[in-house]
């Protein structure tokens, strides 16, 4: 089974890719894209880690791929 991924890793790639904080409702945060305002990517808050799934559903949101997150990990 793949690890699950750190989450601060994954909020610091995020920003470091033109991402920026919209909202947060409860423990889910909005987070939309600088340069398409149209693309925006929901995160779960719910510890230190973000299961491999709920992962990939990031990157997707995101249009980001795998090798982003592999240099920071």
């Amino acid at each position: 089974m793949p690890k699950p991924y750190p989450l601060r890793i994954v909020l610091k790639v995020l920003l470091d890719k033109g991402f920026f904080f919209v909202s947060q409702n409860g423990s889910h945060t909005k987070y939309r894209c600088h340069h398409n305002p149209n693309l925006t990517v929901i995160v779960p808050i719910h510890g230190k880690e973000i299961r491999y799934g709920t992962f990939r559903s990031i990157l997707r949101q995101a249009k980001l791929q795998l090798g982003d997150f592999e240099n920071k990990k």
